[in-house]
């Protein structure tokens, strides 16, 4: 018996119906449509000023305060041995020049010390902060410490007048001490608000940066 293989034809070159579609031979692959581009690879975070420079601007400043203050106090210091050194060795000191003549002594004992004050706080102390008017600065220095005598003296008044306080030692609490501490507080305020006024030269060119 004889068996008929039947075999399927189909045109020359066309592709089998039932096998894998294949690509025409020498045609590129297809380019992506107009305006659409290929993703690229996320770009790196544009550096941030880091958070601690602000802190160390801040530490800079405190630290650069404290300096001021410890030269101010140190000035204030020298100029008190002035004072009462003056004060004593005019009255007490060899040749008793005003042992008679207290208030001549102290006024000329306060003059000197005053000077040594504002050299020290003009060229130490607020030596960034000085402006070229000497005069106007010194007028300023003098009416600033006379404010400050006057607070000292406020507050021995109160405590020997009105809370009838009149021994030594409370007369020197109110006037050395209360009144000295706030006598200083007063006199630095007013010294860099009112006396040396010239703005520092680094804040100068971080304001112009």
């Amino acid at each position: 018996m004889t068996s008929h293989v039947r075999q399927a034809t189909s045109p020359a070159g066309s592709p089998d119906p039932d096998g894998p579609a294949a690509a025409p031979e020498g045609r590129a692959p297809s380019a992506p449509p107009a305006g659409r581009t290929e993703p690229s690879a996320p770009q790196t975070a544009s550096a941030q000023v880091p958070a601690v420079e602000p802190r160390r601007s801040r530490r800079s400043a405190l630290v650069a305060r404290a300096a001021e203050l410890l030269r101010f106090g140190t000035v204030g210091g020298v100029a008190f041995v002035v004072d009462t050194g003056l004060f004593n060795l005019l009255r007490f000191g060899p040749g008793d020049l005003l042992a008679d003549k207290p208030l001549t002594a102290k006024v000329l004992s306060v003059a000197v010390a005053t000077i040594v004050a504002w050299l020290g706080n003009r060229y130490w102390t607020f030596s960034d902060r000085k402006t070229q008017t000497q005069l106007r600065e010194f007028i300023g220095f003098v009416v600033v410490n006379i404010g400050g005598m006057g607070i000292a003296l406020g507050c021995l008044w109160f405590s020997h007048y009105v809370l009838d306080l009149r021994s030594p030692l409370a007369d020197n609490i109110s006037a050395n001490g209360v009144g000295l501490v706030l006598g200083m507080v007063f006199r630095y305020l007013a010294y860099r608000t009112f006396v040396f006024t010239a703005k520092p030269a680094g804040a100068t060119k971080t304001a112009g940066a």
